[in-house]
């Protein structure tokens, strides 16, 4: 994409997201509500400072209930106009996943503190029974919400541009056949109808697995009559079908599986009636819990056997189609042990997530965000290598504004450097055949020093980690999997390279995973630098992670668990300071999540004191904005657009002499205390400024954040004609398609 064209998209005149009703149901971001309050007690507004405890659960949300916000803030985006059509569509599946991952982990989570008696209140004082019941209310409203944006607006849309859905109900003769022969070739021979009697009890459902359940009427050749059967979908099938050319009028004809054997469902029971066939997905318990009590001394086999049951947790959420009867919904609640808040009925597919593969099988680029080039630096992409470039000063790059290739290079080439001697490497999320994994491969082959330190236990992808592993083993790296107790989150490579009589030290730190799909769809941040006491500092991290040794002092990094909460709360605190002294004072924060109770509370006592403070948070935000005299000097605005927001940023301004930190960790309790983690400060002044300047980009943003407010409730922002800011866009426009 030209340079001329990005300004263009950039220029575009944006007009505000619609909120319009869909289908008499109005916009969801509702206030989060609160506990029950005694009303002999005055409220916060009412008390003096000195009476106010900063631990009272007034002053914060629910964790979950800002969680399910943030998903109802990415459904949004498909009712954004702004967006194209296709990608829109992606945003409706990218919810539909966060939510399977929600009741798969969150929901799962507060189902066993009951089920178990471990209740456990949050810093909110709510009970997780009040919480489930709550989280049900607004879910219920959000899937409602969902299948009508679906079926009133992308899909009439979607046709309006030639790419159809076609519902079986509307198949001319053409398709019909097609359909059948569709069924008869791929179906028919591979799927499994099971009839429910004594002799075939209820099967034992995976996760997330599309099922029908099969009302019958008659008896069989052996005179069973239970009247129902279970058919489970082949997994090897596609969910989502492109019908031939020549059996459609033009355009992209796509029909889905469940219409295919819905229509052909009787031909599963031969001699029986079918009275009705409805779809449904259960939704199970999928966090895996590997008691370190028990690993022993092998933590990857720990975790392929706990591998082998996520599938088949306990059960958390029924879905099926709206039409099906209650007899029906009745006997499949008692069979997974739901109640009727853990239903969800849909007006459509089960599994919206599957849309996704509109994608692969509809070639329409004008239906798509247009591409672009990522940008690089000059210097960088040089001929005299990048340990040359990296010698002479420090570069930040800016995903996917700015390319990932040089990460890539950084260890490609390290693998071909003579004069390199080592490689460590951390490695969160990256995939068993990246470039990365590749790299490191070779380096090992080639007969570097390679260790690893793998952190097998990343949500969703400890299969592939544990993939990656056995094939750097393989090349003769060393591996090892961090600290039992503690996740390895950091971002760090260090290169050991032989340069004369010396040997130098070249460190990548970075905001986001090693993965460069990730790297084009996320916004993270790489520093790339052999500043020594950086290096000195990784070197010593490194030791912690793979040797064991007491606590080791580093100069410039901030590390979690040991260093880095303290060091931001002294940061947050010394602006307080400066505040009641009456100098000059700002925060800035930007990360995923915040819910650390110590850091909010810091917040808090900063914003009591005059510091003007600015929260960029993307998801979760458990601290309360906007209460006079508590929290009247913070603002809390999240950013959702066509990137994931991903950076963490901590900026203070430390009168006059600003403080720039990015990092891997997260303001929530699990970064800070439970997980390893860096931070790295930004010593260039150029470089801090730069970083200074996104920031400013972001809080300008007037067409893709939402603020939140005082009551929990998120109000989406809405420019005057002719004043369009977009962060995302003009960060597009400034670093992409440009090598400077």
């Amino acid at each position: 994409m030209s340079e001329q064209s990005v300004n263009e998209v950039d220029k575009k005149e944006i007009a505000p997201m619609p909120t319009k009703e869909i289908g008499g149901e109005e916009l969801v971001l509702e206030p989060i509500p609160e506990q029950p309050q005694d009303p002999s007690k005055v409220s916060l507004e009412e008390r003096l400072p000195e009476e106010i405890d900063l631990a009272d659960p007034e002053l914060y949300f629910n964790r979950e209930l800002s969680h399910l916000q943030f998903n109802a803030r990415v459904l949004e985006q498909a009712m954004d106009e702004n967006h194209p059509i296709l990608n829109r569509l992606t945003f409706l599946c990218i919810f539909s996943s966060n939510m399977d991952e929600f009741f798969e982990i969150r929901v799962a989570g507060l189902k066993s503190q009951l089920e178990y008696s471990r209740e456990k209140n949050g810093p909110d004082g709510m009970h997780p029974k009040k919480v489930l019941s709550l989280i049900s209310e607004q879910a219920h409203k959000l899937v409602r919400r969902q299948y009508r944006i679906l079926n009133d607006i992308i899909f009439p849309k979607l046709a309006a541009e030639d790419v159809k859905f076609i519902r079986r109900s509307v198949w001319n003769e053409k398709q019909a056949t097609w359909a059948k022969r569709y069924f008869r070739d791929n179906v028919l021979p591979i799927i499994s109808p099971i009839g429910l009697d004594p002799a075939h009890p209820f099967p034992r459902l995976a996760n997330k697995t599309f099922n029908f359940v099969v009302e019958l009427e008659g008896r069989d050749a052996f005179g069973r009559e239970n009247g129902l059967a279970i058919v489970p979908a082949p997994s090897s099938l596609p969910r989502l079908v492109k019908m031939p050319d020549d059996v459609s009028e033009g355009g992209d004809n796509l029909v889905f599986l469940s219409s295919i054997i819905h229509a052909h469902a009787d031909q599963l029971f031969p001699g029986m009636t079918v009275k009705g066939c409805f779809q449904f997905r259960l939704t199970r318990n999928a966090d895996l819990e590997v008691d370190s009590d028990d690993i022993g001394v092998d933590l990857a086999g720990a975790l392929r056997t706990e591998l082998q049951s996520r599938h088949y947790g306990s059960s958390v959420r029924l879905e099926i189609a709206d039409n099906c009867p209650t007899h029906i919904i009745d006997s499949l609640l008692k069979q997974f042990d739901l109640e009727t808040q853990d239903l969800y009925k849909t007006d459509g597919p089960v599994n919206l997530s599957r849309l996704m593969a509109v994608l692969e099988l509809v070639d329409r680029p004008d239906l798509m965000y247009p591409p672009f080039s990522p940008g690089l630096p000059r210097k960088l992409a040089s001929s005299g290598g990048i340990f040359e470039a990296i010698r002479q000063r420090d570069y930040l790059l800016m995903h996917p504004f700015e390319s990932f290739a040089p990460v890539i290079d950084f260890l490609s080439d390290a693998a071909k450097d003579p004069y390199v001697v080592a490689i460590r490497q951390t490695l969160y999320r990256t995939g068993a055949r990246s470039p990365i994994a590749n790299a490191l491969v070779e380096a090992a082959r080639n007969g570097k020093e390679v260790t690893v330190v793998i952190e097998l236990r990343a949500r969703f992808d400890e299969a592939e980690n544990l993939a990656l592993a056995s094939r750097l083993q393989d090349a003769g790296a060393i591996v090892v999997y961090g600290v039992v107790r503690h996740k390895t989150h950091a971002k760090m490579i260090l290169i050991v390279r032989r340069e004369g009589t010396e040997l130098t030290r070249y460190v990548h730190l970075g905001t986001g995973n090693y993965h460069a799909g990730n790297a084009r769809l996320y916004t993270d941040y790489s520093f790339l630098t052999c500043d020594k006491e950086i290096g000195d500092d990784v070197h010593r991290v490194f030791q912690q992670l793979t040797g064991m040794s007491k606590e080791l002092k580093v100069k410039k990094l901030l590390h979690a668990p040991f260093t880095l909460r303290d060091r931001l709360l002294d940061m947050i605190n010394r602006e307080a300071e400066n505040a009641q002294k009456g100098d000059p004072s700002r925060i800035i924060i930007k990360v995923n999540s915040l819910t650390e109770q110590r850091l909010v509370q810091a917040l808090y006592k900063a914003s009591q004191a005059g510091v003007k403070i600015d929260l960029i948070v993307r998801g979760i935000c458990t601290l309360r904005p906007g209460i006079k005299g508590i929290s009247s000097n913070i603002r809390v605005r999240s950013i959702i657009g066509r990137f994931l927001e991903h950076t963490r940023v901590y900026y203070f301004y430390n009168n006059r002499n600003p403080q720039v930190y990015l990092s891997s960790a997260d303001g929530m309790d699990r970064n800070l205390n439970n997980r390893i983690e860096v931070a790295f400060p930004l010593q260039d002044l150029k470089l801090s400024r730069r970083v200074k300047k996104e920031l400013e980009l972001y809080l300008a943003d007037n067409t893709q954040s939402w603020v939140l407010q005082s009551d929990g409730s998120y109000q989406l922002s809405k420019p005057r004609k002719g004043e369009y800011r977009s962060a995302q866009r003009t960060l597009l426009s400034d670093l992409a398609d440009s090598t400077r």
